[in-house]
């Protein structure tokens, strides 16, 4: 497997192109307190939505607004080129306790970036964007490519893929269950 740094560095590796810098909401959100009641969805601390770039229909996430980014359990990364695109491709086990069913994925290959984990211990993560499905609404979001195998979730939102869009109710489960199904 090439190494991350075969491919060339992006200028800031800190924050992605085309995107607000630091937590700043999409462009189009709302801002400041006085938001309509009702202009965000609910979504509970635990939500199955689905990744349909990468081809996966349903994958549980645990919604976490303490990470900054979002994380997805990825196996056998690899880094290609494809003309002048930079490609990762991956194993993705969508399924919690099954490590037999995967699914072959891959997406534009847009920065490494240094994760804090909630351990405190750092690591060098590729990092790809995809859109997002969720309670019948989608929305592009960036995921950091790790292994999660000691976590319950294979996939973990953290509050940049949710700032602006959705607030969380953290006494809730699966509160978007059926609308977009």
């Amino acid at each position: 497997m090439p190494a991350m740094s075969e491919f060339p560095k992006t200028p800031d590796a800190g924050a992605s192109a085309g995107s607000p810098p630091g937590d700043a909401p999409p462009p189009d959100a709302p801002r400041g307190r006085g938001r309509e009641p009702g202009a965000h969805p609910a979504v509970g601390w635990r939500e199955w939505v689905a990744l349909p770039e990468l081809g996966i229909d349903r994958i549980k996430a645990k919604i976490d607004t303490g990470a900054r980014s979002s994380a997805l359990h990825a196996h056998e990364v690899r880094f290609v080129r494809k003309g002048k695109r930079r490609l990762v491709r991956f194993r993705v086990y969508p399924n919690q306790k099954d490590d037999r069913t995967f699914v072959e994925a891959q997406g534009e290959w847009l920065e490494e970036r240094k994760v804090r984990s909630s351990s405190g211990s750092q690591s060098i993560r590729p990092v790809i964007r995809t859109m997002l499905e969720m309670g019948g609404r989608r929305w592009p979001i960036e995921l950091t490519l790790t292994r999660r195998d000691a976590m319950g979730f294979r996939l973990l939102l953290g509050r940049q893929a949710l700032k602006g869009r959705c607030l969380v109710d953290p006494g809730a489960s699966f509160l978007t269950e059926g609308k977009d199904r």
